[in-house]
Parts: structure tokens; C-alpha cells; sequence
């Protein structure tokens, strides 16, 4: 039973046209095998999911945002997490990749064009992705948003959060050096990728712990500690891309190229105390956006979970499925 509309769900199996393929693995190339599901109204309202991270992978949480009867929900783990493989691999694996990963899954299902749903880092894909193909981008649904800035990288990465928790960013901060501290994301990633299993599992789950902790806005900063295979894959994905400033090319790549989605429809759900992507970058975003309703959640973080975000992105879906010319279609 679904828990947003109390229907049934309609399981739409995956049986792509490419070879070799099991009924979830899509191979993508470059030694990537990618985990797709897919289910609610096989005929429906495309929408694809796009978790966050990068390194989180989907969960089944994330299908409870959309009607079954009328949505055809496609979710997939990204390069190298969750249930793709290989686990916790960085090679070839870049947001273009991801790009491309999705434009193979879009082509291999037969849809010409659909609804691009992510938050955080998803917010971001999502972005990249409809500044890339608009001419497939029916509308951006996005939450907690994130535009791969050094400024945000700085914010988190570089003590402004830890201002507001320095108990936590103080056990963040312990393990490395204090010759080192200038450049958090660059000491934590010689520790991730060192080769050495032991020490990756250790600082992946301080990394892991960190981020967790400030997720919610009713966060008492406790955390249970994070499976090893989960935090070394979360861990070492999001530092990696961190460590390449997102493989953009521009500083601000995002904002400099909103001209190429300002028709396509957009919502964006932002907490208004979301210590991991503050809401200065929802707003920013909003205002170079002209075809995009942007609504701040008074007592919410960052979190999927928080209820007055969750409310907002289904009451969003709500209206599209009643109202599809809002979107075009």
C-alpha cells in the first residue's frame, strides 16, 4: 500500500532491449553496472528520482512522493553506491558520467521526456542534467539545494556549520592533524583513499557522522554509527567529488547557465534552517529562475524525512498530476 495515497502500487518490471542485462543491472559502460527499479503506472507521468551524496544511493522512502496511479516512478543508485556496481568506485565516475548514465537509462525505457526529482546533491544532478537536456525536461522538483559553490563547500567543510555545533565539529576535526585542518575535504581524502581498508572504514564513518548529525533540524547530534560498506562508499564518492569541485568547469556552472531551463518548470522545497545546504542558495537560484516557485519551510533542516518538506514536495507532485499542462503536457 502506498503511504502518500493509500493505493496500491503497480510494480512495472525492467526489461530493456541490451545485453548482457539482469532484470535491475543496466550496463553503462566503463566497467559500471547500474541499479534501476521502476515502479507505479507503467503509461504515468515519468519522473525520475535522483538521490543525494553524492554516494547515498535510493531507498524506498523516496517513492512514497508520487501517486502510483498516475506517476511512472524511475529510481537509480548512481555510479559506485548502493546496489550498483562495482561499490564505492571512483573511477569513471564524474557528474558527467552520471549525465550520460541517466540519458542511457531515459533512451533504454522508451521515454521522450520526463519530470527530473533530486535533493541536495540530487538538486544538483538534477540542475546539471536539465541545463544539459532540456529538450528532455519536463520540470525540476527539487529540495535542500546545493550548487557545487566553494562557498558551500567552505561553509560545511570549513568550519562555518561547526560554529553552530562545535562539539561535532570538533570530533570531526580531531582525527586530522592540526597542520592539515586548513583543507578538510583534501586531508580527509589522503584517509579514504589510502589503501589501507581499516583506516578508509574509520574516517569514512567520521565523515558519514558528521554530515548525519546536521541533517535534521531536530538533531540532538547523536548518531548511531553507519554500516562500514555504506559509509565507505558515501565517504569516499562525496569527497571524491568534492575534491573536484563537482568536475564543473565554471565556478558558478549552475547560475551562469540558468538561461538554458528559465522555461522549464521548477519547485523548489528549501528548509529554513538547513545547516548542510543553507537557503541563501535556494534563493539565489530562485531569483535567476523565472518558471520556478520556490518555498521556504519555516521549522525544517535539510533532511528528505522533515515533515513540512515532505508535505511541500508531495502536495507539488499532487498538482502536477492533477494539473499536467502544468508542465506541458
Amino acid at each position: 500500500m502506498d503511504k502518500v495515497s493509500g493505493q496500491k502500487r503497480a510494480v512495472v518490471h525492467l526489461y530493456p532491449p541490451i545485453d548482457p542485462f539482469d532484470q535491475q543491472m543496466l550496463d553503462v559502460g566503463d566497467g559500471h553496472r547500474v541499479y534501476v527499479e521502476q515502479c507505479g503506472r507503467a503509461d504515468g507521468i515519468p519522473v525520475v528520482v535522483l538521490h543525494g551524496g553524492p554516494g547515498g544511493g535510493c531507498s524506498p522512502s523516496m517513492r512514497r512522493y508520487f501517486d502510483p496511479a498516475i506517476y511512472r516512478v524511475i529510481l537509480f543508485d548512481q555510479r559506485g553506491c548502493g546496489r550498483s556496481r562495482p561499490h564505492a568506485s571512483v573511477e569513471a565516475n564524474t557528474t558527467w558520467h552520471l549525465v550520460g548514465d541517466m540519458e542511457m537509462i531515459r533512451r533504454t525505457l522508451g521515454i521522450d521526456r520526463w519530470v527530473v526529482f533530486g535533493g541536495s546533491w540530487g538538486a544538483t544532478l538534477a540542475l546539471i542534467y536539465g541545463q544539459t537536456h532540456p529538450a528532455h525536461t519536463l520540470a525540476l522538483i527539487l529540495r535542500g539545494v546545493f550548487l557545487m559553490t566553494k562557498p558551500e563547500l567552505d561553509w560545511f567543510y570549513g568550519g562555518g556549520a561547526g560554529r553552530f555545533w562545535p562539539d561535532l565539529w570538533e570530533k570531526f576535526a580531531s582525527p586530522i592533524p592540526p597542520d592539515e585542518r586548513d583543507d578538510m575535504i583534501g586531508a580527509y581524502h589522503r584517509r579514504l583513499f589510502s589503501g589501507d581498508m581499516v583506516q578508509e572504514i574509520r574516517f569514512a564513518r567520521a565523515w558519514t557522522a558528521w554530515e548525519n548529525a546536521l541533517a535534521a533540524i531536530d538533531s540532538d547530534g547523536m548518531t548511531g554509527e553507519s554500516p562500514a560498506d555504506y559509509a565507505r562508499a558515501f565517504a569516499r564518492l562525496e569527497n571524491h567529488y568534492f575534491q573536484h569541485d563537482g568536475f564543473l568547469t565554471e565556478r558558478q556552472q549552475i547560475l551562469s547557465n540558468m538561461d538554458r531551463i528559465a522555461h522549464i518548470p521548477g519547485v523548489i522545497v528549501q528548509g529554513r534552517y538547513d545547516m548542510i545546504c543553507p537557503p541563501t542558495s535556494a534563493w539565489r537560484l530562485s531569483k535567476s529562475w523565472p518558471a520556478a516557485q520556490l518555498t521556504m519551510v519555516g521549522r525544517a533542516g535539510h533532511a528528505l524525512s522533515e515533515p513540512g518538506i515532505s508535505a511541500e514536495l508531495v502536495r507539488a507532485m499532487n498538482r502536477i498530476g492533477q494539473d499536467p499542462a502544468l508542465i506541458g503536457i
